[in-house]
């Protein structure tokens, strides 16, 4: 069933064009999404700018609290709903899409708590007896209109972790979804109406990238939250008006150890799930796997093992594993990073065949080099390299070697050696025994270098889109 979905702005009639929004599995058309034009880009800028002016710099923390709590509890009552959307739109496989549902109630109800948790500090001021007769504190404040761009691969929960810290800080919010999966998003504000917020205080302005600028320009942002490609995301930090402050979460190529101790019963499912999760589109996804030479090849037998038994195909069926790439030409960029490694040496150990317009086979390379596409740049699709080690210490140098450090692993039973990995290893995150692929809602979230700006997670996220004020007071001495 086709449905239209209009502008949202409040007190505004758009006169936007609708687009077809069409399945990455099927091509089919499953809803037409009006576009904002200039005219509803400024009227939307303006009726959000005089929303956190108004409503919600001055809503009582108690209220933004409620109206989250209420909005999680909305969303577990509309699982089954939220997941199949979740599924169409961006071919996420339905078991999949239903754990994001419950991570985005998960995400917004964290978001209430910490709404509750915004807190300053005192300052000591009789450090010196010049000042010893003052007082003096810090408190937070919400930074203004909050501009959001998310990406595709987890169409409710990154924007529940972009927009439910805003709301809890006391910001407004403009919304700019993936063209790809808008229906998530209209879907997000639609429930935050519904659990009270005000209309003006949050509404998704559906735009193609090159509009987009108008918003990322404005001198009414004051904070932009990108979640996307890192060559889009550090032009628009060129792009934003001065003051406005950012935070950029761009994903990387990420790699794990796995050593000669390592429990394979726990290393192969654990990086089978961390690699082929939404076919790889995942900006923490497990790419480049280094594996002791001494298990190399029972681990690799494993793996493909493994990886064979993934079912491949409509993300609507409770059973796949494996969904569509979200758009033919990113399926078309894989699979010719795949033939250009191919051309220069490597192996496909598995897979490496497109099934349909939309399902590229789940992949294992081998034979690899660092200079090769598959293993220096993010893939973002269903590919994972691996690669023979004897030298642990030349191993860490490996993983180092990229320019978009973000998460990375190890399996090993010796704690020394995860230690000394620990410390070496450039990355935001570090894991033990677990894929690069582990997260959880309330951990702290982001790239390094080219990987990222700023820190997400909700209660970072809250840190980012909030002000210092020091209030000092000079106390009249009786």
């Amino acid at each position: 069933m086709i449905k239209s979905y209009f502008l949202q702005i409040p007190n505004w009639k758009s006169k936007g064009e609708f687009k077809d929004l069409n399945s990455p599995f099927s091509g089919e058309t499953i809803a037409k999404i009006q576009q904002a034009t200039d005219e509803d880009i400024e009227k939307g800028l303006e009726v959000v700018h005089g929303a956190f002016q108004k409503i919600t710099s001055k809503m009582p923390a108690v209220r933004r609290s409620e109206i989250l709590k209420k909005a999680s509890q909305i969303i577990k009552n509309r699982e089954e709903e939220l997941a199949l959307c979740i599924a169409c739109e961006g071919g996420k496989p339905y078991k999949d899409a239903l754990v994001e549902v419950r991570r985005a109630s998960t995400t917004v109800e964290l978001a209430g708590e910490e709404a509750l948790n915004l807190c300053g500090e005192q300052i000591p001021m009789d450090r010196n007896e010049a000042t010893a007769n003052k007082l003096s504190f810090v408190i937070r404040e919400p930074i203004g209109v909050v501009l959001v761009i998310s990406a595709f691969n987890h169409p409710l929960n990154l924007i529940a972790h972009q927009v439910s810290p805003a709301i809890a800080c006391g910001c407004s919010v403009i919304i700019k979804p993936a063209s790809t999966t808008p229906v998530s998003a209209i879907k997000f504000v639609e429930i935050l109406r519904e659990a009270g917020l005000p209309e003006s205080c949050a509404f998704v302005t559906p735009v193609s990238g090159s509009k987009a600028e108008k918003l990322v320009r404005d001198k009414r942002i004051a904070f932009l939250t990108f979640i996307g490609g890192a060559e889009v995301g550090w032009e628009l930090r060129r792009k934003i008006a001065n003051g406005t402050r950012m935070s950029a979460e761009h994903g990387g190529n990420a790699a794990t150890i796995v050593c000669e101790d390592a429990d394979l019963s726990l290393a192969v499912p654990s990086i089978t799930k961390g690699g082929f999760y939404h076919s790889g589109q995942v900006c923490i996804s497990t790419q480049r796997i280094y594996v002791h030479k001494k298990i190399y090849n029972k681990f690799l037998e494993g793996l493909k093992k493994s990886v064979s038994n993934l079912v491949v195909g409509d993300p609507t069926n409770p059973k796949t594993d494996c969904g569509p790439i979200i758009t033919k030409e990113e399926l078309e960029r894989v699979k010719t990073w795949i033939n250009e490694a191919v051309s220069e040496g490597a192996k496909i150990e598995l897979g490496g065949k497109r099934l349909s317009f939309s399902i590229f086979e789940p992949t294992i390379l081998t034979n690899v080099t660092e200079k090769m596409k598959v293993m220096a740049c993010e893939v973002f699709g269903p590919v994972v390299c691996v690669v023979p080690y004897e030298d642990f210490s030349k191993v860490l140098e490996k993983v180092n070697a990229t320019e978009n450090p973000f998460q990375s692993s190890i399996f090993t039973r010796d704690l020394n050696k995860a230690i000394k990995a620990a410390k070496a290893i450039s990355a935001s995150t570090y894991v033990i025994n677990d894929s690069t692929a582990f997260r959880v809602d309330w951990m702290p979230f982001g790239g390094r270098g080219n990987a990222g700006l700023g820190m997400g997670g909700i209660k970072y996220a809250c840190e980012e889109m909030t002000m210092t004020k020091q209030i000092i007071i000079n106390a009249v001495q009786v």
